[in-house]
């Protein structure tokens, strides 16, 4: 899910690089109003695109990029708010959350008013992306550290398994070898008679 949302991100990211570049060109005096109309098209469309990627973005029908709030991830055995959950923010990168809504390259002044609202709209998808980031990290080391708790688990089962067949082994050996015994003594005794049988015989 969080590989998901920083993928968009990562593509929100591209389209903010590439209105910047459409921003500092407008902003230039080299370029002319008929020049700035094509670039601002191109510029609108990155626009509109991001939103379109902030509301299309979901995993199994969980917005992260269009809304604000958390998401609760269960990964633990328990059910404890402290041990077994992680929340998530969700991050809202739509063209209006973003500032970018009323952006224009329509006229050189307007086109460096823009680059100012997008290097903000840069630092916020970074943050969001960074947030991302961070819990995609935590949620590998959770996994990592929950494999080893199994693997210990395992071991310790394993250990006990192995204990108890020993043991079963020793007390098998131990029966048998008390009944051999018995059936030798029985073997002996019922011998003794014959014995005398014989030598009165």
């Amino acid at each position: 899910m969080l590989q998901t949302f920083d993928g968009a991100a990562q593509v929100i990211d591209e389209k903010l690089i590439r209105m910047k570049e459409l921003a500092l060109q407008a902003s230039t005096g080299t370029y002319g109003d008929a020049q700035r109309t094509i670039m601002n098209d191109e510029f609108t469309q990155m626009r509109n695109e991001i939103t379109r990627i902030a509301n299309a973005t979901t995993f199994n029908d969980i917005y992260g990029l269009n809304a604000s709030g958390t998401i609760k991830i269960h990964f633990g055995t328990g059910n404890s708010s402290a041990e077994d959950y992680y929340y998530v923010s969700q991050q809202n990168m739509t063209g209006t959350t973003l500032g970018l809504d009323s952006l224009t390259l329509a006229s050189q002044a307007s086109a460096q008013a823009a680059l100012t609202a997008i290097n903000t709209a840069i630092g916020t998808k970074d943050t969001a992306r960074a947030h991302f980031g961070a819990m995609m990290n935590r949620l590998q080391n959770t996994i990592a550290n929950l494999e080893i708790q199994r693997e210990n688990v395992q071991a310790a089962e394993s250990q006990i398994s192995d204990v108890d067949v020993a043991w079963e082994v020793t007390q098998l050996t131990r029966n048998q070898v008390l009944a051999q015994a018995g059936v030798a003594m029985l073997v002996q005794a019922n011998a003794v008679p014959m014995m005398a049988l014989t030598l009165l015989g």
